[in-house]
């Protein structure tokens, strides 16, 4: 493999996009296919935003280069990259600035109900954040729905379990076929 993949998870806050994300590298490091993790919202977590930086998108890309080659340096050619917004059409040109022109690009969006979102937002905040969080998540999602293209893979997360999710959001990367055709064990999905 001589080029770089990644596979983009998206969705409102509270929709699992990190959790999912863990599960899907522990299906791949069962088989074993070589790939590493980016949660998104720490490339760009600075206080203040940088001048010229409002919404933090260049350091975010900055950083996201960064890692991305040390990563590549190792030999990793397969990205897990979580984040909000990242499965919307103008976040590609960051990826290909920093993973290459010719980066395959998947993008798979999270959905859940205002109320699940809601009943995990309220389990994980524990600090004073939860109202913000809240009103984001519904912005968030209603942004998301309006403007993710149709080519986004879109999976609901109510009511399933993480490892079913997971293994919905793997096939949709080929990952688990390229392994077994190079003689893997293949992923059971």
């Amino acid at each position: 493999m001589n080029h770089a993949e990644v596979l983009l998870v998206g969705g409102r806050a509270g929709v699992g996009k990190t959790t999912v994300a863990w599960e899907v590298s522990a299906l791949l490091r069962a088989v074993p296919v070589s790939h590493a993790v980016i949660e998104g919202d720490y490339m760009g977590q600075v206080h203040p935003a940088p001048e010229g930086d409002p919404d933090r998108s260049k350091i975010t890309e900055s950083n996201l280069t960064a890692v991305w080659t040390n990563y590549a340096r190792l030999g990793h050619r397969r990205l897990i990259y979580t984040n909000t917004v990242s499965v919307l059409p103008e976040a590609a040109g960051m990826f290909e600035r920093a993973m290459g022109a010719d980066v395959r690009i998947v993008r798979v969006l999270l959905t859940a109900s205002d109320a699940t979102a809601g009943e995990r937002l309220a389990g994980r905040e524990l600090g004073s954040e939860l109202d913000h969080e809240l009103k984001g998540s519904i912005r968030k999602a209603r942004l998301l729905d309006e403007r993710a293209p149709a080519d986004v893979l879109r999976v609901a997360t109510d009511g399933r379990s993480v490892v079913d999710i997971a293994r919905e959001v793997l096939t949709a990367t080929g990952w688990a076929a390229d392994a077994a055709s190079m003689g893997d064990t293949a992923i059971q999905l």
